[in-house]
């Protein structure tokens, strides 16, 4: 049975209503009485149980929040939309180049906006604990991330992995670089460098691995999603606490803190 409605909702806009985030957000957003997709956006012709738009120029709904699971071409129209209509936004598309993570910044001086390389509470928690263990084991522990995607995945390495690595160098304050291609080199490891290593395959949801590798001992953190609704319920989670902000950039440790 349907939870019962709540008189005043949070009414979201769907960005990538048609796909399979989308339809993980809708499965998700059907369990929560406080939650209500007024409408979507996306290029693709499907009957669902609420208007899709196929351009935002088209949206004649009210939304309190947008949460986006498309394309990072979309951006441009997303952001455009947002400032327009004075509305947050839950950006939780993956493979933006600089600029546009520079054109999110830009537009969070004006408007809040939810935005992480991944919207897994599992994976940020990763992240602290990462970034924790980092700060513990200082230069006496060699650093190495893998990470695992479905063979349909464009980008590599991972958003998450970047993540995970930019946590990690936190704890050095950012001194450490970024190995990717170390397979055309003939040398030593050095200390001053984190391995990032990518595996496309078969359909796994994602896999990620923390290396901590030093003399005698190994630790591994590490996290691994079973489906696409890991993603969907912390997309909606963040578009809850999202509401009602001011105008900034915020991020999934802003929900998820380690002491």
């Amino acid at each position: 049975m349907a939870p019962k409605r709540n008189d005043k909702m949070t009414e979201i806009l769907l960005v990538g209503a048609c796909g399979k985030m989308g339809a993980a957000v809708s499965e998700c957003v059907k369990a929560d009485s406080d939650l209500k997709i007024s409408c979507g956006v996306d290029f693709a012709e499907k009957l669902l149980e609420f208007p899709i738009f196929h351009d935002f120029s088209k949206v004649n709904i009210k939304a309190d929040v947008i949460i986006d699971f498309s394309n990072p071409a979309l951006l441009d129209d997303i952001l455009g939309y947002a400032l327009k209509n004075n509305i947050p936004a839950v950006i939780a598309t993956t493979g933006y180049t600089d600029e546009q993570i520079k054109k999110i910044n830009d537009a969070a001086k004006q408007i809040p906006i939810f935005f992480t390389f991944n919207m897994s509470l599992g994976v940020n928690l990763l992240c602290s604990l990462a970034k924790k263990a980092a700060q513990i084991l200082g230069n006496n522990f060699d650093i190495e991330i893998v990470e695992k995607h479905h063979n349909q995945k464009i980008d590599a390495p991972s958003g998450t992995a970047i993540m995970l690595a930019n946590a990690v160098n936190e704890a050095f304050d950012d001194r450490l670089y970024y190995e990717y291609d170390r397979h055309s080199k003939r040398q030593k490891r050095t200390k001053n460098e984190i391995g990032i290593h990518s595996i496309r395959g078969g359909t796994i949801v994602g896999e990620h691995d923390v290396i901590f590798a030093g003399h005698d001992e190994v630790i591994t953190l590490s996290h691994s999603a079973q489906s696409k609704g890991v993603f969907a319920a912390g997309a909606v989670k963040a578009a809850k606490f999202i509401v009602g902000k001011p105008a900034g950039l915020y991020q999934m440790q802003d929900i998820i803190t380690v002491d």
